[in-house]
């Protein structure tokens, strides 16, 4: 089996939370599957297009997963040191994605970065 070309890790807050990691277990069985098997997607073949990763701009990007009855889930990342860090996950109600969520992945990958 080939090596992950970028690992992914679940951002951290400074509280020891991972958001990522939290919502995850929010969701059902099948859903929480489905993200993983595209997560693993791009940790093993990274770089990756779509339609299962897309650039976000300012360095982020998206795991783009479809989810049973027409849910659609996104996770955002960045890439630090070499990891795929995982910095927000939410399920997509609009076609446009939430400028509230962006600013959020946004805002979490600047404390990752202040942290050298």
């Amino acid at each position: 089996m080939t090596a992950k070309r970028i690992p992914a890790k679940f951002y951290r807050t400074y509280s020891g939370s991972e958001p990522v990691r939290e919502w995850l277990k929010s969701l059902n069985q099948e859903e929480r599957r489905l993200i993983g098997i595209d997560i693993k997607t791009v940790e093993y073949g990274w770089p990756i297009g779509m339609p299962t990763c897309r650039p976000m701009g300012k360095g982020l990007f998206e795991v783009r997963t479809n989810l049973p009855l027409g849910k659609v889930a996104r996770v955002f990342f960045c890439i630090y040191e070499n990891q795929m860090i995982l910095l927000h996950g939410f399920i997509k109600k609009t076609q446009k994605t939430p400028k509230q969520d962006l600013n959020l992945a946004l805002e979490r990958k600047r404390k990752l970065e202040q942290k050298k």
